[in-house]
């Protein structure tokens, strides 16, 4: 990489464009940047790195306060850095503009915000001309950092070489170096391989432990099973032998609880045969028991049996009686169903006689009439009452007649409202469109004013607002007046005090000459080798740095005087122009304009808001007048046709009502006749009916009671009420067989049980203890049970064991494996964390990576540093532990003076400077290596060369020029005044009020 040409404008303290051409600087190998401190040397680099990154250094990032663009650039310049570089053979120019607040060039006074911009070009050599390749910040910065092959952190630590950051590095302990190194080298990778091997070994480690707790719960599992008869290891998850241990508890468990199941099966089997043996003597027992008891019952109901014999006769003598009376069963029902007949035709008959008395006159003698009589009235009433359909036709059409006429009433008297309320509002129809078309015209005035004063507005309000603000900026004038005056009299009168000062040290630099005077050596200003009275420094001596804080502290106050200056010009700058749009007059007054316009701008437009709805009201007028005449025209058209419609319906009514006067006789209506008639034919239909069944049923009942009179004398019964008194009904006469049958069922079962021989024999046996038998077989059985029961759970022990020793037999083959792996990966992981046994240095993988890299910076480094110290140092790396920590990062320095070798942190601060420089020299040859040897042919060393003596700096300067041998160029950042004298290249930054400029001076 080799730097060709830096623009910057409005960067840092640069406020005006500036412009560095580093071709002409890199053709002398060697170049200065210096000048005051805080002139802005470090910025040349900080726009260098903001050009290829975007950003600048990490100590000097915008986090520190760092504002990129320049307190002293006008307001209307925009900060820009342009770069022109060669990068693997690529001549490319970058551009890069940060965001921008800028003053707004429309609209109202005020600032905008500009994004930042970026640009990358690269120069056509065919065609000797630019080419555009990118405006995207984020392509730009992966191309360049893809051609640089290194990060922002590597650029600033390999080409921006910071000496203080190197020092630092001699002097840090591993931990530091190695953070350090790791961001150069980028072995954050295998600090990864750290990481990952970590988290396999706990995850690893936790697929152990929770297959060891599964295992544990299957012991404790075991241990229930067991019932408490199994000792389990006092061992956790994930410690060594825990599976054997598990294992052999189990063994052992399995093995007592095959012996206690033995024994429950002995247990049981003497169990069940004392069971059996109680079971047969309760049986013998319980047997006898029954055929005593047996014994006693049978004579106890054959004494019951006796003593209701009386009772069982006169239910046989009975129950011969109602089979006698069955067979005029018969008879007697047919009497009753035809007297039950007969009595409900007697009752209907009666009901309808009564029903035809109401309607009919006693004239007609039709009252006791008999069925045929009565039938022959209803045939005449029926033909009546079909000659009447007619006349019901006739009515219908004139109740439609009288409808329709009463229709047309009510339209008559609809139209007639109509007419009445449409001449009405008609009579006001001109009064109300003139006031309507009134009120549009008003609002459409009101509308007009409305826009007039709307123009009127804002010109308004941005007088007032310029008059306020003239206002405010009369008051900021006077205010920065006052601060100008004030910065302007601190100013002058520290001046006056570094005037003092200076004319102070001027009358005593003789003294200050004196002091650098050698023995033996000519003198700087006479050139004598004797010195016999050199002057002496008085009580009151002002050296040189008083003179410089004296001189600071008046350039700092002239800068707060020119600051004060800049902003009193633009606050008066900025009520020019706001006297300018306001003019003169008051505020107050322009105030009370506004309010008034505003007052005005709403009336009007509240009355101009009506201009709508008074167009709406002004149509919807007219549309209900066109309404209202088609109304009245529409209801004198239907008045004239209701007139001859009136005429034909009084016609047909006429006619319709002589017919239906005559039909209906003296009846209200044809309906009402035929109603009447209607009644009086079906009156007598069903009294006939009834009269024709009353006197059938009469000449059955009579057949009935000859019939039963004859059946009761064959059944052998005086009358037919005997008969019916000894016929039991069917509830009774199964009752009565029932009690019958008992009787004989239960006199055999005695008679049978008394006959038996091995009843009457237990009978003579003294009685039984069933009692104790019993409690004697139920002890037997609980002891069965018991036994039963121990039985099975001893089985179910054996079982359960089984079960859950072939589950962790099967949980130890899983694991196995797991187990392996974590051993394996346990052993790398620690060997790589540096924890391992086996690892003697306890170095870590990064730490391991990161040692060979010192290694060979140390041997770059020692190359340049023999140089520099005429032989005698050689930087050695050294991988010893260190206290407590661990090994791999110790950097050593041999002294072949003294033979013996010692840490970094012990060289003095001269000896610190040139080793750091030999160290960052190494370094940067080593990470262009790493890089991918990117040629760097461009390097900036920061400060440090002032705790250099004269010899010393002319040995590292030669190292520096060497660098040329490689078609270097180094740049040497330093305000040492004797660099300027052995290094003729120079760039030189000047330091004024309206910002620094840069000064450049070729070899």
């Amino acid at each position: 990489m080799r730097l060709h040409r830096l623009d910057i404008t409005a960067f840092g303290p640069f406020g005006a464009a500036q412009s560095v051409d580093f071709d002409e600087l890199s053709a002398a190998g060697l170049f200065l940047l210096h000048g005051p401190t805080g002139a802005g040397k470090t910025s040349v680099l900080d726009a260098v790195c903001y050009a290829l990154y975007g950003t600048v250094p990490g100590a000097r990032q915008s986090g520190q306060g760092l504002t990129l663009r320049s307190d002293h650039a006008a307001a209307s310049v925009r900060t820009e850095v342009t770069l022109e570089l060669t990068v693997a053979g690529r001549r490319l120019e970058v551009t890069r503009q940060p965001p921008w607040e800028r003053p707004k060039k429309k609209g109202r006074p005020g600032t905008t915000v500009d994004k930042a911009q970026s640009r990358l070009r690269e120069y056509d050599t065919t065609t000797a001309a630019w080419k555009d390749l990118s405006r995207s910040h984020q392509e730009i910065g992966e191309e360049i950092t893809q051609l640089l092959g290194m990060s922002r952190e590597q650029f600033c630590q390999v080409v921006l070489l910071p000496q203080g950051d190197f020092a630092r590095f001699l002097r840090a302990d591993a931990e530091a170096r190695g953070k350090l190194l790791g961001r150069l080298f980028d072995t954050h990778r295998f600090a990864e391989v750290e990481k990952r091997l970590a988290e396999r070994r706990r995850a690893a480690e936790a697929r152990v432990r929770e297959g060891d707790a599964e295992l544990l719960a299957d012991a404790h599992r075991m241990q229930q099973a067991a019932g408490g008869a199994m000792d389990l290891p006092e061992l956790t998850p994930g410690e060594p032998g825990l599976a054997e241990a598990v294992v052999a508890a189990a063994a052992v468990a399995r093995s007592t609880a095959r012996e206690q199941l033995t024994i429950a099966h002995l247990r049981l089997t003497s169990a069940e045969s004392a069971h059996a043996a109680a079971e047969r003597v309760l049986d013998d027992v319980r047997e006898l028991d029954r055929l005593q008891r047996r014994f006693t019952e049978a004579r106890e109901r054959a004494a019951r049996l006796e003593e209701h014999a009386d009772a069982h006769r006169e239910a046989q003598a009975r129950m011969e009686r109602s089979r006698k009376a069955e067979a005029v069963a018969p008879a007697l029902d047919l009497r009753e169903a035809t007297d039950t007949e007969h009595r409900r035709a007697a009752e209907a008959e009666a009901r309808a006689r009564a029903l035809l008395r109401s309607v009919l006159e006693p004239a007609e003698g039709l009252t006791d009439a008999g069925a045929v009589g009565l039938a022959a009235a209803a045939r005449r009433a029926a033909e009546e009452l079909g000659g009447l359909e007619s006349a019901r036709r006739a009515e219908q059409r004139l109740a439609e007649l009288l409808r329709e006429r009463e229709g047309l009433e009510r339209q008559e008297r609809a139209d007639e409202d109509v007419l009445q309320e449409a001449e009405a509002w008609l009579a006001g129809w001109d009064e109300t469109r003139t006031a309507l078309q009134g009120s549009v015209e008003s609002a459409q005035e009101a509308a007009t004013r409305a826009e007039q004063l709307a123009v009127q507005r804002d010109p308004a309000r941005r007088r007032l607002a310029a008059a306020r603000q003239r206002d405010q900026l009369g008051r900021d004038v006077d205010d920065a007046q006052r601060q100008v005056l004030a910065a302007t009299e601190s100013a002058q009168k520290a001046r006056a005090e570094w005037l003092d000062v200076k004319e102070q040290r001027l009358n005593g630099i003789a003294a200050e000459l004196a002091a650098q005077l050698t023995e033996g050596e000519p003198c700087a200003v006479c050139g004598a080798v004797e010195h016999p009275a050199p002057a002496r420094k008085d009580a009151g001596h002002v050296g040189r740095e008083t003179e410089e804080r004296a001189l600071a502290a008046y350039q700092h106050a002239d800068e707060q005087r020119t600051e004060a200056e800049r902003r009193l010009g633009v606050v008066q700058r900025a009520l020019a122009a706001a006297q300018g749009e306001a003019g003169d007059t008051p505020t107050e007054q322009l105030a009370l304009q506004v309010d008034e316009l505003e007052r005005q701008y709403a009336e009007s437009r509240a009355g101009a808001s009506a201009l709508s709805s008074a167009h709406e009201q002004l149509r919807q007028a007219e549309q209900e007048r066109d309404r209202r005449v088609s109304a009245q025209q529409e209801a004198a058209v239907r008045a004239a046709s209701r007139v001859a419609r009136r005429d034909a319906l009084d016609q047909e009514r006429a006619a319709l009502e002589a017919e239906l006067t005559q039909a209906r006789g003296a009846a209200e209506s044809v309906a009402a006749r035929a109603a009447q008639l209607e009644r009086r034919a079906a009156l007598l239909t069903e009294a006939a009916d009834t009269a024709r069944a009353a006197e059938d049923t009469a000449q059955r009942l009579k057949d009935a009671d000859a019939r039963l009179a004859d059946a009761a004398f064959r059944a052998g019964f005086e009358t037919p009420q005997a008969a019916a008194a000894a016929l039991l009904d069917d509830h009774a006469h199964r009752e009565l067989q029932r009690r019958l049958d008992a009787w004989q069922s239960e006199e055999a079962a005695v008679r049978a049980v008394l006959a038996e021989a091995d009843t009457a024999a237990a009978a003579q046996q003294p009685p039984t203890d069933l009692t104790s038998a019993e409690r004697a077989a139920a002890d037997a059985g609980r002891r069965v049970r018991e036994a039963a029961s121990a039985r099975d759970a001893a089985a179910r022990r054996c079982t359960e064991l089984d079960r859950l020793s072939a589950r962790s037999a099967a949980g130890l083959r899983r694991l196995a494996p797991l187990r392996e792996e974590y051993d394996r990966v346990a052993r790398l992981a620690s060997l790589t964390a540096g924890t391992s046994a086996e690892n003697d240095r306890k170095m870590r993988l990064e730490s391991y990576v990161l040692a060979a890299r010192l290694e060979q910076v140390a041997a770059a480094a020692t190359m340049r540093l023999q140089r520099m110290s005429s032989g005698r140092y050689t930087l050695v790396h050294s991988d010893d532990r260190t206290g407590r920590g661990r090994s791999g990062l110790g950097l050593h320095v041999v002294d072949s003076w003294t033979g013996r070798e010692r840490d970094t942190s012990t060289l003095s601060g001269g000896e610190t400077f040139f080793a750091s420089l030999a160290l960052a020299l190494g370094l940067a040859d080593v990470v262009t290596d790493e890089a991918g040897g990117v040629r760097l042919d461009t390097l900036f060393i920061d400060e440090g060369f002032g705790s250099l003596d004269d010899q010393t700096l002319d040995e590292v300067l030669d190292v520096l020029d060497s660098l040329r041998e490689r078609d270097r160029s180094v740049g040497i950042v330093s305000h040492v005044a004797d660099l300027r004298r052995r290094v003729h290249a120079q760039l030189e930054v000047v330091k004024g009020r309206s910002g620094s400029t840069l000064r450049q001076r070729g070899h």
